[in-house]
């Protein structure tokens, strides 16, 4: 398996335009958890076999998989498990699949399709797989707090209305103004008294 890894080193210095051209990999991302199975898709224009590549970001190492040809046969790599990694039967000429299964965290990582044209390995898009033990929770929707509306005076003044004559906001003070009017009163109507009855005495004492 020396040509294809010499191949995929030339292929990496060609625009990733033309192979998207070429080949179409889905889907984009797959977040799955421990012991599952999973499948990834590869449509390309050309009746030609497929090769299976991984990329692992946590050991930066590239990993030739398997590949099958037109006629649906299987070469895997050096130490790839053919229990966990399989090519079933094209399901059309121009559709190729990948199964993955009994997947672990070290499954995880960046897999390509990648077909020979001109002497060179054209990849795919990729598709990024991640493997957990427990799947993340959906982020939780927050509700915007409705805005309090000031309160007017007009508001005050219908609230103020409803409490009715009776309530104490409205009675005491108009007590205390009619006890102060009472109060001021009484030193004039003294003065008044005493006034009279000096006019009083004095009529009768002509």
């Amino acid at each position: 398996m020396a040509r294809p890894w010499l191949h995929l080193c030339i292929c990496l210095q060609i625009p990733g335009l033309y192979a998207t051209l070429l080949l179409t990999q889905t889907p984009e991302r797959i977040v799955t958890q421990t012991n599952n199975k999973t499948e990834i898709l590869c449509e390309r224009k050309e009746r030609t076999g497929v090769y299976w590549y991984r990329w692992s970001q946590e050991r930066q190492h590239f990993e030739f998989l398997v590949f099958s040809n037109t006629l649906g046969k299987a070469t895997y790599g050096t130490n790839v498990s053919q229990d966990k990694f399989s090519v079933p039967e094209a399901r059309s000429h121009s559709s190729y699949s990948l199964h993955i299964s009994q997947l672990h965290p070290s499954d995880s990582g960046t897999y390509y399709c990648s077909i020979s044209q001109s002497s060179q390995l054209l990849l795919g898009s990729g598709t990024q797989l991640r493997v957990v033990d427990v799947l993340p929770l959906p982020p939780k929707t927050t509700q915007t707090p409705q805005s309090k509306k000031p309160v007017s005076w007009i508001t005050k003044t219908k609230a103020a209305s409803r409490k009715g004559p009776c309530s104490p906001l409205v009675w005491i003070p108009l007590a205390a103004g009619v006890l102060l009017l009472l109060l001021g009163l009484v030193p004039s109507a003294h003065r008044l008294y005493r006034l009279r009855r000096r006019l009083w005495l004095r009529v009768h004492r002509q």
